[in-house]
């Protein structure tokens, strides 16, 4: 979750950097499917109706990790996105190309709820993880200790939070057996149907998270996806100090803030806030979360407190009274949520600025890894990537995604993976988005993919952020 802090508009992002993004882009989109995209963003969001097409439809599954068979195996699915398995994965068409080199990246999976109602505790059902066992050790002389969470029904807070052996913000078992699930897939493609990865090692395999357990804990349940006996395992993975990690990312960047709060503050925001304030004194009343900025400034806690429940197997939160969240309004936040995260990170005017200056970092990492491939000095064979939410929105955005179709919020395990093609001596370059290959990036040479992840970083990031 992004912090909005007040400012004014800033200057934009040198000439440079916006003359080189869009040189690179009108060799990859047409001017008709940048109107398509905002077309369709603007009606996105006029889309809610009182009708409620279930929590699980074409528009999106929101009650369960698994996708009901009568629809696509590619229908989005926020409890647990479509990703890349044996049946669905197609080989490119260019004849003799073999793969040399992958990055992926995901988001972690299903966890409870990251943001808690001012009185929380009446308005759940106890959330149970006595089912997942959380270790943290020092090795190698440590005991490996695992830690319980426990709620006294004696503590003095403890209507600030919900019953049970759960914290806020953990990955829940659902979320661990889904990353094992996404593992096995995963491996079924590049280790047994195109025998890229021949087994589990650290000379290999590149892992790294951000500082959250929840993505380590993913990282380990992927790892025993590619292979049941690291269970009992060892396995590294890296992450960056807390205070710059450019995963999440958490580097500070105060001038990155100024331009998104310039941007939302123009009609183009504010006017779906004002559109949907029959729906936010609904829930105002059922959640009491009347008067609180961080709830009416966005629908971003509505989202994950809903989504956190259906995907997991909890009812929407009713309070003492009897009063429940509706299917329906639940269904509302969903579709005002992929409408927010489309115009913050890629609709709005300076998004790209925005984008830019908050994920540049990674995207300076990512393109050095390809640059380090292209050079011979790579050591690894698959770098693979573990974060949140607003990694992989900025990821997709960065990489053009939204113009093609608007961006929608990243679901749980949400996947994009970068691949290196080697045809006779030539490398290509082809991304998938959750599991399918993006259509701009079906075949693409390696220097127009690097150039593509440099035009994105900022010269002097550091010096931008705090101009």
């Amino acid at each position: 979750m992004d912090f909005i802090a007040p400012g004014a508009l800033p200057p934009v992002l040198p000439p440079l950097i916006v003359e080189m993004s869009s040189r690179l882009w009108s060799s990859l989109f047409s001017a008709a499917a940048v109107v398509a995209a905002s077309t369709t963003a603007a009606a996105q969001l006029g889309a809610a109706s009182d009708s409620s097409p279930g929590l699980a439809s074409t528009s999106g599954v929101y009650n369960g990790s698994t996708t009901p068979p009568s629809l696509p195996w590619n229908t989005y699915n926020y409890c647990n996105a479509p990703h890349v398995v044996p049946a669905h994965y197609t080989l490119p068409s260019a004849k003799g190309a073999r793969l040399v080199y992958v990055n992926t990246v995901i988001r972690h999976h299903k966890r409870t709820p990251d943001n808690l109602y001012p009185q929380e505790n009446p308005l759940n059902t106890p959330w149970d993880c006595s089912n997942f066992e959380q270790f943290s050790f020092g090795g190698p002389e440590g005991a490996q200790v695992f830690h319980k969470t426990e709620t006294p029904d004696w503590h003095p807070f403890l209507v600030n939070v919900w019953n049970g052996t759960c914290d806020e913000g953990q990955l829940t078992r659902g979320g661990l057996d889904d990353a094992v699930k996404h593992g096995q897939d995963y491996w079924a493609v590049y280790s047994k149907k195109l025998g890229f990865l021949k087994s589990v090692n650290e000379k290999d395999i590149f892992i790294r998270t951000s500082v959250e357990p929840r993505t380590m804990q993913v990282a380990s349940g992927i790892l025993t996806g590619f292979d049941k006996s690291f269970a009992s395992k060892t396995f590294p993975v890296t992450t960056q100090p807390s205070p710059i990690d450019s995963v999440p990312p958490n580097y500070p960047c105060p001038h990155a803030n100024d331009v998104r709060n310039a941007y939302q503050s123009v009609p183009a925001w504010t006017d779906h806030l004002q559109a949907n304030a029959d729906l936010k004194a609904r829930l105002d009343a059922t959640l009491g979360t009347a008067g609180r900025a961080d709830w009416a400034s966005w629908y971003d806690h509505f989202f994950d407190t809903f989504t956190s429940r259906t995907c997991n197997g909890h009812t929407l939160p009713c309070n003492a009274t009897g009063a429940c969240v509706s299917e329906a309004d639940a269904l509302k936040v969903f579709s005002i949520g992929d409408f927010e995260y489309n115009y913050i990170w890629n609709a709005a005017q300076n998004s790209s600025t925005y984008n830019q200056l908050t994920f540049g970092v990674f995207l300076q990492e990512l393109a050095n890894n390809f640059r380090l491939f292209k050079s011979g000095q790579e050591t690894f064979k698959l770098r693979f990537f573990v974060g949140h939410d607003g990694t992989m929105v900025r990821l997709a955005s960065a990489l053009g995604f939204g113009k093609i179709n608007p961006l929608r919020w990243p679901a749980l395990g949400s996947e994009i993976t970068m691949e290196v093609w080697d045809v006779r001596g030539q490398n290509f370059v082809r991304v998938l988005h959750e599991g399918t290959v993006v259509s701009t990036f079906e075949w693409v040479t390696l220097d127009d993919f690097i150039a593509l992840l440099d035009s994105q970083v900022v010269p002097g990031l550091f010096s931008q952020c705090n101009s």
